[in-house]
């Protein structure tokens, strides 16, 4: 049966240009760097480079704090995404790119450094891969082709600590069909055992850590101590990481010390051996996308004080000589159709190269407000350094103070750094939850965790606090949680539980 009805229904929009602003505010500083490098690349209306008229160029000394605030809060209010897409009029309008007085608004220099201060890029070593080192091991064995083959694919199967986590029966099927090369599970095991395990770094290519840690202790020359340890590894592995001390001392008939002895030596070996290759492995360079630092008022006061890091990204500006297409197109009377085409793709790229100029200087408003407000809500910690003094903040605090929508401040806080005075910091950091403690205060959960942590770090090693004595011991300090809670601040702390900091 067909029925009509009526119905209203609020709906929110985003046009492509708001879209792609708020992938441009969450862009970390050396993404946004290779995207403005793309964009003119792409666009030839936006060009590199000073305006003749310094005096129309907008940069961060003539840009007080609060230009654009209507633009940045247009972005991301809610209310304000019904917005409909620009289109291109049939009847070419080309005023408002020929009317105006050269690019007051055309123009954003984002670089206030001068060029003494410009820092040389650095020489990147570029050095084998993990396993390329492996591969190039292998001459010496003297492989025939089908050997090579195996232990080359073995090699490629490895994952970054090392390891062969793949079962042999889907390697040998994955050489057959990809390979074309009928190989058992036995051949494939012989080059696993007589190659790949005498390869360097020691270790490499076992199955799981207990294989690991057991190939590495054969490599070396044997002494008592380390023929104890083998047994420990290879008969007692379970109770060895589970900390069941008293079962391995029955069960070899040893004393304490001879089980000290083994444990250290055991110690010493590498749980990862992919990844003491450091010198061959990519090294990742955080590059801060804000830096705070301290200065003294002239009443002798310290104030935080919020850089954007834009040293590595261009001066742009409209081309001029686009604008002048664009004129002498319109002083045509009677246009071709390929004239109309030219004009229309102009206008396009005059228009592209307009908004992107627009986005780059919304988006630093936008991070650079949104960073002040981070820094003055948490002005102690910057001041001091003590993590202790970071207050509960939550992402509806920061978005209150600066008038931004919730999901903004999220996209500024995303994958971003700051250098502050006491370190590198990942900016979501600073943002936590409370907890109310004894006296009725909130208290941030970082600092919780510092507590926590502290306790743990000072604790007796052949008693270690359970999570359940752990409660007890916040509550002495004025801090009440759960249990479950305890657990889940430990594990991410990356700390054990008790039974498995247990020391003899």
């Amino acid at each position: 049966m067909l029925k009509q009805s009526l119905q209203q229904k609020l709906l929110q929009k985003l046009t492509p240009q708001q879209i792609q602003l708020m992938k441009l505010i969450q862009l970390p500083t050396i993404e946004f760097e290779q995207r403005v490098k793309t964009e003119i690349e792409e666009n030839p209306a936006l060009e590199i480079g000073p305006d003749e008229e310094d005096d129309l160029l907008v940069n961060r000394e003539s840009m007080p704090d609060n230009q654009n605030d209507s633009q940045s809060d247009a972005i991301s209010s809610e209310n304000q995404f019904d917005q409909t897409e620009s289109n291109y009029d049939d009847d070419l309008d080309l005023s408002k790119y020929l009317n105006q007085d050269d690019t007051p608004d055309y123009k954003l220099r984002t670089n206030n450094y001068s060029p003494d201060d410009e820092e040389p890029d650095l020489p990147l070593a570029v050095n084998q891969s993990f396993r390329e080192y492996l591969t190039s091991q292998l001459a010496p064995f003297q492989l025939d082709e089908k050997q090579m083959k195996i232990a080359e694919y073995i090699i490629g199967s490895l994952d970054d600590a090392g390891y062969l986590r793949r079962d042999i029966m889907d390697i040998s099927d994955d050489l057959a069909f990809n390979e074309g090369i009928l190989v058992s599970e036995e051949e494939i095991e012989k080059i696993l055992k007589e190659v790949i395990w005498l390869l360097d770094p020691p270790g490499v290519g076992a199955r799981n850590l207990q294989e690991s840690l057991i190939i590495q202790l054969k490599r070396k020359k044997t002494n008592p101590v380390r023929e104890l340890a083998g047994k420990i590894l290879e008969r007692a592995f379970h109770e060895l990481t589970h900390k069941h001390y008293q079962k391995i001392l029955n069960k070899f008939k040893i004393d304490e010390e001879q089980l000290k002895e083994a444990i250290e030596e055991i110690r010493k070996l590498n749980p990862k051996p992919g990844g003491s290759l450091s010198n061959i492995r990519i090294t990742t360079h955080i590059i801060p996308d804000f830096k705070v630092r301290i200065e003294e008022t002239p009443e002798g006061e310290k104030k935080p004080v919020v850089e954007l890091n834009s040293r590595n990204l261009p001066e742009l500006r409209i081309s001029r000589h686009y604008k002048e297409m664009l004129e002498g197109f319109k002083l045509e009377k009677n246009k071709t159709k390929s004239q109309r085409e030219a004009i229309t793709f102009i206008k396009q790229k005059l228009d592209s190269a307009h908004w992107f100029v627009d986005a780059v200087k919304q988006r630093y408003n936008t991070l650079l407000k949104t960073m002040n407000a981070i820094v003055d809500y948490q002005k102690e910690y910057f001041l001091t350094g003590d993590e202790q003094k970071i207050k509960p903040m939550i992402l509806k605090d920061i978005a209150e103070r600066v008038g931004l929508d919730i999901s903004t401040v999220s996209r500024v806080a995303n994958s971003k750094y700051v250098d502050t005075p006491y370190g590198t910091k990942l900016l979501k950091e600073f943002f936590s939850e409370s907890l109310t403690d004894l006296k009725g205060e909130e208290v941030s959960t970082i600092k919780i965790k510092e507590v926590l942590k502290e306790i743990i770090e000072n604790e007796d090693k052949k008693k270690p606090f359970t999570d359940d004595a752990l409660v007890k011991e916040l509550a002495k300090r004025g801090i009440k949680v759960a249990r479950r809670t305890i657990a889940k601040y430990r594990d991410q702390l990356k700390i054990p539980p008790a039974r498995l900091r247990k020391k003899l």
